[in-house]
């Protein structure tokens, strides 16, 4: 994995590093993205981590497999993450549900479903993303978005608001590189000649297509080099409507 990692919080990754914003983005307008999630993960060794996710229901929240720790706090209505709100709504994760073929190494099946210990209130600032249908297979060439906290430079701390960059879905040759690329669970996500990514910070963020979630930030080359690997929901949908079924 010399050529790649994972784009979790960089607390999971070098514990002295900041975790910053997305690269070559802008700033949301505050609270125009009620579906998102800031998620404060406390690893197995006791670090602090921060990744994206996003509301599907109003007690679940989907998110990357590799976002997992040994506990995690979810906040929604989140803007800016050092400036708490009334809009904010902190609530604990009571089950982090992996994808149960989920890889580590490949990196393969990178999808979490976190169920929530109450279920949100919807308001303005906090509302629920709709996902593809199993059989909806976006294409390449489509424009996207995605949106997260993650770092906005290499070697740059950013802000601590909410950040979104326009992305291009590529052809699944543009990631011949990244040896485990599978086009059938994965999206290879970003134009390789622009400096516009998702990075450290922004794992588990959603990937928006015409305004459903087409893919979750999952994993992409250390110098931030486009394109990343997303993983892609529809592929996933007959999963994801088990365990909800199983939940309630």
């Amino acid at each position: 994995m010399h050529l790649q990692f994972l784009l979790l919080g960089a607390f999971l990754l070098w514990p002295t590093s900041d975790a910053g914003e997305i690269i070559g983005g802008h700033e949301c307008k505050p609270h125009s993205r009620p579906y998102m999630a800031h998620l404060e993960i406390v690893t197995p060794h006791g670090h602090i981590g921060n990744c994206g996710g996003f509301l599907i229901r109003r007690n679940f929240v989907l998110t990357a497999a590799h976002c997992a720790g040994r506990t995690i706090t979810v906040t929604l209505g989140v803007h800016n993450i050092e400036k708490e709100e009334d809009t904010w709504q902190k609530l604990k994760v009571i089950k982090q549900i992996r994808h149960p073929n989920y890889n580590p190494f490949t990196i393969r099946n990178d999808i979490m479903l976190l169920k929530l210990e109450e279920k949100a209130k919807l308001t303005l600032a906090v509302g629920t993303l709709p996902l593809p249908s199993e059989p909806n297979f976006v294409p390449p060439g489509r424009m996207c978005r995605v949106a997260g906290w993650g770092m906005t430079g290499v070697n740059k701390p950013g802000s601590d608001t909410l950040q979104e960059v326009k992305q291009r879905l590529m052809d699944p040759q543009a990631c011949k590189h990244y040896s485990h690329f599978d086009h059938n669970s994965q999206l290879c996500v970003g134009n390789p000649r622009k400096r516009k990514s998702a990075f450290k910070g922004d794992s588990g963020g959603p990937l928006l297509c015409a305004g459903v979630a087409h893919g979750i930030v999952s994993y992409g080359k250390w110098n931030a080099k486009p394109p990343a690997v997303f993983t892609r929901i529809s592929a996933y949908r007959s999963w994801i409507n088990e365990v909800l079924k199983g939940e309630h």
